[in-house]
């Protein structure tokens, strides 16, 4: 079982290091079908500027993030090719190129800035990326005006060609990230510990609580906090356990979801957070649904689906519904923000250390705009990214300079990203 790091576990030297700093890591969170801009964008730029409708959720965390305005994503636009902004939307928010119109096999887009990061502090961990997401989705099929599955159901390319698949179930990402490194094996104990409800702590708090014996009160509290994380989601996750065990008795090949949408995106949101204070991977993406997605939001009070309210036509109850279901997305990406500055460690916080994007390749869903985009940046990067601005940019700049600057903030430098045409200024 992974642990978090521990001053115990290093010499004087690196100790004196580790107080000093922690590893940086990237994290991408997606939300599809536009955002009620006029209930997102802050009225003033600056600091100061009063929080809309849809932010209000983010009070107790103003100082860990910024809105930035004016940023497009080009590559997501028609060019030519018609309908299918969803698709491209989603395909193009993290790699800033126009996706190939195909259905077929021949796929073809560009590498995502998660995976040029993979690509560059990816060795240093166990997993080089972490790809969660909260809807099922196919990578082959047309899902979109003629645009393959592939493009609308991830944001993650590895390759032009190669789109890196996500992981929607929360006992799978669970598994992956405790269960043991023999797949067959842990095949076995999964369904072993299902049945007769044994948790993953029980199999190791023997070793754990003589580790404990040896450790400072600091490590003795941050391992405690740690073991309770990992508990109280091995909890969560045994309220549907019985449905997982029924799933296995019939052969299932799809385990089953959490019940409530809100615990299967936080149950993603803890497990990336999980996985990075452990330093199983500094990088991670995470959609909260396929783009395009039409699901409906019965905890926001909308028995409609997404996609049809996104397509408002300016109708007022349309517009209402629309705005709860981005105010619920909002309200999700503030469990995870505070989850992340509630761990303490070197530099700060969790948060302190990440740098983290929030947001979408669409603006106003009714429109399927690419310019104007709803964009939030949240956490300092090690020190290096301020916060609590509003920052208005000029009409039409490429959202790949963000991405590259955020590249930069984690230690990871290229040239282009997509039809990016520089950095951001007013971030560092």
């Amino acid at each position: 079982m992974a642990l978090p790091l521990l001053e115990s576990m290093l010499p004087v030297r690196a100790m004196a290091a580790m107080a000093k700093s922690a590893p940086v890591r990237a994290a991408f969170l997606f939300v599809p079908n536009g955002v009620s801009m006029p209930k997102w964008t802050p009225a003033t730029e600056g600091a100061n500027f009063e929080l809309p409708y849809l932010l209000e959720p983010l009070a107790n965390l103003r100082k860990e993030f910024s809105i930035f305005t004016g940023l497009a994503q080009n590559g997501a636009r028609p060019l030519g090719d018609g309908p299918g902004d969803h698709a491209r939307s989603a395909a193009a928010w993290l790699t800033g190129v126009h996706p190939r119109k195909t259905s077929g096999a021949d796929i073809h887009n560009g590498i995502s800035a998660d995976q040029i990061a993979a690509m560059h502090i990816g060795e240093l961990t166990r997993f080089p990326s972490l790809e969660l997401g909260c809807e099922r989705g196919g990578m082959a099929g047309d899902c979109d005006s003629g645009y393959s599955c592939a493009y609308s159901s991830g944001i993650s390319w590895r390759s032009d060609t190669t789109p890196v698949a996500k992981e929607t179930s929360p006992r799978a990402v669970f598994e992956r990230l405790f269960g043991g490194e023999d797949a067959g094996e842990s095949a076995e104990v999964r369904a072993k510990r299902l049945m007769y409800k044994q948790s993953i702590l029980d199999m190791v708090m023997e070793d754990a609580s003589a580790l404990k014996a040896k450790l400072g009160m600091h490590d003795q509290r941050k391992l405690d906090e740690y073991l309770t994380s990992v508990r109280e989601i091995e909890v969560r996750l045994a309220k549907f356990d019985s449905a997982q065990k029924a799933a296995i008795a019939v052969g299932a090949k799809e385990p089953p979801m959490p019940k409530e949408f809100s615990e299967h995106i936080r149950l993603m949101g803890d497990m990336m957070v999980l996985a990075f204070q452990t330093d199983q991977t500094r990088v991670a993406t995470l959609m909260f649904a396929n783009e395009g997605s039409n699901r409906s939001y019965g905890e926001a009070d909308v028995p409609e689906g997404h996609h049809d309210m996104s397509h408002h036509g300016k109708d007022q109850h349309k517009l209402e519904q629309k705005g709860k279901i981005d105010r619920f997305h909002t309200e999700q990406l503030a469990y995870i923000l505070e989850r992340m500055a509630s761990i303490k460690e070197a530099g700060g916080t969790l948060l302190d250390n990440t740098a983290l994007i929030y947001g979408g390749g669409i603006s106003d869903g009714d429109r399927h705009n690419h310019d104007d985009l709803p964009i939030l940046v949240a956490g300092k990067a090690g020190g290096r990214l301020k916060q609590g601005q509003h920052v208005t940019y000029s009409t039409e700049t490429p959202m790949t300079n963000l991405l590259l600057s955020v590249l930069d903030s984690v230690g990871v430098h290229a040239e282009k990203l997509g039809d990016s045409t520089g950095r951001l200024q007013q971030l560092f």
